[in-house]
């Protein structure tokens, strides 16, 4: 079965970019409007499984554009706003909406929401087959969230985790600390050393001697690379990262 297919109506470029990336990293297929009238049209075009609708839209308000999807649809519903009032939440339900999100929000609470609301309609797509992380003595499942290092469970806090599958996934890849705050936290600007105390954190549970470390390696003026601990082959991968990789 293909991925669900989502549309995400908001008039902040910003938001409707890093929302579509993190969404698309869950799998999804989205598609952006940037007002009303463009998204009633997309959904006219190409019906989706779930829409992701701004309260505060340009000239047609998200109330107006979920009340005109109700018309002709009873496709979920996921609204944004930047208000909290119970008054707006209550009229937005009253119009049809399926969940609520306050801005300033977590894009992976959003996935979560997305895709608790399509599991609930009964929209979910067949998921595809498990995914299994293995590099050497690690193994990640993403689905069930479990990591284990020589067979011993890992206590890995939730974005721990997630920065790990990321590395996991992208090995011999140069990343950022500012490209790692965007694609692992969804953050578009944060305080960066975040990412330095989450990647020494994840060291010291993977790593042989975290104080010289060959898996999460240091690129010198760029940020991190993962270099995997085996060859596709199964033979040791050479470790090396330049002079004084070990530091943050």
């Amino acid at each position: 079965m293909s991925n669900n297919q989502v549309l995400v109506v908001d008039d902040d470029a910003t938001v409707s970019d890093v929302v579509r990336r993190y969404l698309e990293r869950a799998g999804y297929d989205v598609t952006l409007a940037g007002d009303g009238p463009s998204a009633l049209a997309a959904a006219a075009a190409n019906p989706p499984d779930l829409v992701v609708l701004d309260l505060m839209l340009p000239g047609m308000s998200g109330l107006e554009v979920c009340r005109r999807l109700r018309e002709r649809s009873d496709v979920p519903v996921v609204m944004l706003t930047a208000l909290g009032e119970e008054t707006d939440r209550v009229v937005g339900f009253e119009v049809g909406a399926d969940d609520y999100v306050t801005k300033p929000f977590s894009p992976r609470e959003l996935a979560l929401r997305v895709q608790s609301v399509l599991r609930r309609a009964g929209r979910a797509a067949v998921p595809p087959p498990a995914e299994l992380l293995v590099d050497g003595d690690l193994r990640l499942d993403p689905a069930a969230r479990t990591a284990t290092r020589d067979g011993v469970p890992l206590p890995l806090t939730v974005r721990e985790f997630d920065l790990l599958t990321h590395f996991l996934r992208h090995p011999h890849r140069a990343s950022s600390r500012a490209e790692l705050l965007e694609q692992v936290w969804g953050w578009s600007f944060g305080d960066q050393a975040t990412v330095t105390v989450h990647v020494r954190r994840v060291r010291e549970k993977i790593e042989p001697d975290p104080a010289e470390p060959t898996r999460i390696v240091t690129v010198w003026g760029v940020g991190y690379r993962f270099e995997p601990a085996t060859t596709p082959a199964g033979q040791q991968a050479p470790a090396s990262a330049g002079p004084g990789s070990a530091s943050a």
